[in-house]
């Protein structure tokens, strides 16, 4: 079972990868291809702690569970976004 502080650990992990995620975003939608770099390393980021939080939840009760799906929801929304963006 995990413990109550990995899985706020981990949501403080997945939260500093959307506001990473989120900038390289929107400067990618305002530079174009001018972060290829960057822009690619935050969505291996996202697949990174996507796959981790799968992981994770796997060892969770209940209500870290359901804290851990409104995450993975943030992630592949954001992911979904990054990926159809025309950069």
């Amino acid at each position: 079972m995990a413990t109550r502080q990995s899985v706020e650990q981990f949501i403080q992990q997945c939260e500093d990868t959307l506001r990473n995620a989120h900038a390289q975003y929107s400067e990618a939608k305002q530079l174009e291809h001018y972060n290829d770099t960057e822009f690619t390393n935050a969505q291996e980021q996202i697949e990174t702690t996507y796959n981790d939080l799968m992981h994770l939840s796997a060892s969770c009760n209940a209500q870290q569970r359901e804290q851990l799906n409104r995450m993975r929801l943030q992630l592949q929304s954001l992911q979904n976004d990054m990926t159809l963006l025309r950069h």
